[in-house]
């Protein structure tokens, strides 16, 4: 037998030396084979922070993802109430879902074993179907994420530069810095949902973002006849809501519609770029008591429907609040002049210097329209309710401001104490420091529990207004002459509240305190003037509950002929929630005399 015979009789045999080895294979697939540590697997989703934004929707290319309803998931401003559900026969694993969520709720796992005859059965709506979220790789760090967290800063002058002057503090974006900070809004729509006036924000920041600054515009002016106000003093709930906030900072919602408004530098060509269609005049006539962002938002849609349009105004100029309370380092006249011009070039009519009950009568204006609309505002400030309040030199706020705003000159001297905590008492006090005063504001709770806009308090505090929180005023001291000459307050402790809301202010003993002033402002909240109803025949037909006209949801009143918005109507005291009101009731208006 040669070598090779021999050789390949025994190489079977070789064979054997295997046994006792472990083998190379497993048992799949009753072994799982474990996945490499970037391995992705099926999906999970914390549902708890998740938003349902539906932006892993969008971005996905195989259309793996549809966004639906779960049981016990309310959707509540900033949560749409929907969950991503995902196909896995459709899924390519590509994490792009991943990467754009803006909460970091949705990652991959290294899960990747299921087996079934059912293809419905690979439908999964991540968090419940696999709710453990075993290995689960977040692909999601902010430097990783293709979201953009951080906001372009928005120029404005320096604190101590701002109190030299009433110029705009607020610089405004170029369009450089505009068209980067839109190409951050992922278009989820929660802000929409989240604004009184549902405007279309996504379109028209997707808008900014292409460069269609005049369509940006055109969409604007779809529901708010106000927009640069809104861009430069609006309350941006939109913005408590938006996506990335949730990581980063929110998109510059209000400073693009500022951008975007304020490229139309006339009233003219402001309507050149929005060119509305302006219906045949229908004959029916609609009268509205008081020009403020109510009144003057139902008044232009109502006159673009065809309607004759007289609006009533006790002041020299429209705007109500937003002309005769928010100072002018804030909001221009210019910008508002502005808006009202084009309100008027529409065809909307308004009456200067009429004060209803007084220069005309309520009955006079409902019988002579089909229509009545009250946007009459909470002009009237609360009094503090203090021993010598009435001292010289001692004020309310929202007069001091009415004032200043009409041009008139107000003697307050050198030392100025704002008690409150809302925008109304900042303003105050801002303006004061502009004429050269030492302000302080006294405000009973702590500083977080502020209402006013964060902004504003920091805006303050960078002008050097000292703040003193936990501040109980109880009495004015005046001179021989009646002249304030100081305000003494106590002190005051934060107590839980039983009920579990915000911690209340409890006066300490014994802690009383005197600030030398030469002049006092009362901020601590305002009520509506309905003299010109009162003693008429309407004070009993137009139901008013707690200092606030009754309404339904069409802003229609206990008498049908009659509706009212703005902030004699609801308690959100802001210029957005009052236009969303003018426009919800110029629909109900147009219903209700069509049908009529």
């Amino acid at each position: 037998m040669s070598f090779f015979d021999l050789k390949g009789t025994l190489k079977p045999l070789t064979a054997l030396k295997q046994f006792g080895k472990k083998p190379h294979t497993i048992e799949y697939p009753k072994v799982k084979k474990e996945a490499a540590d970037r391995y992705r697997g099926f999906h999970f989703n914390d549902l708890e922070a998740c938003i349902g934004c539906g932006n892993c929707s969008t971005i996905c290319q195989n259309a793996a993802i549809d966004m639906i309803h779960i049981e016990g998931i309310e959707g509540i401003n900033g949560d749409s109430g929907l969950r991503p559900r995902i196909d896995h026969g459709r899924c390519c694993w590509c994490a792009l879902c991943v990467e754009v969520c803006p909460t970091g709720s949705l990652s991959l796992t290294k899960d990747y074993l299921y087996v079934s005859d059912d293809p419905d059965s690979f439908l999964w709506v991540p968090g419940i179907d696999n709710p453990e979220g075993k290995n689960n790789l977040s692909f999601t760090s902010d430097e990783q994420s293709l979201n953009d967290f951080k906001r372009i800063s928005m120029p404005e002058l320096e604190g101590m530069e701002r109190v030299k002057s009433f110029a705009e503090v607020v610089l405004g974006y170029n369009e450089e810095q505009a068209r980067e900070e839109a190409s951050r809004c992922i278009s989820c729509g929660l802000c929409t949902e989240a604004c009184p006036e549902h405007m279309h924000i996504p379109e028209y920041i997707n808008a900014i973002a292409t460069g269609n600054d005049k369509d940006a515009l055109r969409i604007i002016y779809d529901n708010n006849p106000l927009p640069e106000m809104c861009g430069k003093v609006c309350t941006r709930r939109c913005e408590d809501v938006c996506a990335i906030a949730v990581r980063g900072e929110p998109v510059a919602i209000r400073w693009l519609k500022r951008y975007a408004t304020e490229t139309a530098i006339s009233s003219d060509i402001t309507r050149e770029i929005v060119n509305p269609v302006i219906k045949e005049p229908n004959g029916k006539k609609v009268g509205i008591v008081g020009a403020g962002p109510s009144g003057l938002t139902a008044g232009y849609y109502l006159a673009l429907r065809g309607y004759d349009v007289t609006i009533y105004e006790s002041n020299a100029k429209a705007g109500g609040a937003t002309m005769y309370g928010i100072p002018k380092y804030r909001f221009p006249i210019e910008s508002l002049d502005k808006q009202i011009e084009y309100i008027e070039k529409i065809g909307v009519k308004i009456h200067y210097n009429t004060t209803v009950g007084k220069d005309i009568t309520f009955d006079k204006i409902y019988k002579e329209s089909d229509v009545v609309f009250m946007g009459v505002g909470f002009p009237k400030a609360w009094t503090l309710g203090i021993d010598g309040e009435d001292a010289k030199g001692s004020m309310q706020a929202v007069n001091y401001l009415h004032e200043i705003n009409d041009g008139e000159e107000v003697e307050i001297g050198n030392k100025v104490a704002v008690i409150g905590g809302g925008n109304v008492a900042i303003d105050a006090a801002r303006v004061s420091k502009r004429y050269g005063a030492d302000v302080t504001i006294l405000y009973r709770r702590r500083v977080q529990d502020m209402p006013a806009d964060w902004e504003e308090i920091e805006g303050a505090e960078d002008e050097g207004i000292h703040i003193v929180p936990q501040a109980i005023p109880i009495k004015v001291i005046a001179d021989k002459n009646g002249k304030v000459t100081g305000i003494e307050y106590l002190m005051a402790e934060m107590v839980p509240d039983e009920r579990g809301g915000r911690p209340k202010p409890v006066a300490i003993e014994g802690s009383n305190k005197v600030l030398e002033i030469t002049a006092l402002m009362g901020a601590i909240g305002q009520q509506a003037d309905y003299s010109f109803i009162e003693g008429t025949e309407y004070e009993g037909k137009i139901k008013v509950e707690r200092g606030r006209i009754v309404v339904n949801e069409d802003q229609q009143t206990s008498d049908p002929k009659v509706f009212a918005g703005g902030d004699a109507v609801n308690r959100t005291a802001d210029a957005i929630s009052a236009i969303a009101d003018g426009f919800r009731a110029c629909k109900a208006i147009d219903k209700y005399l069509i049908e009529k």
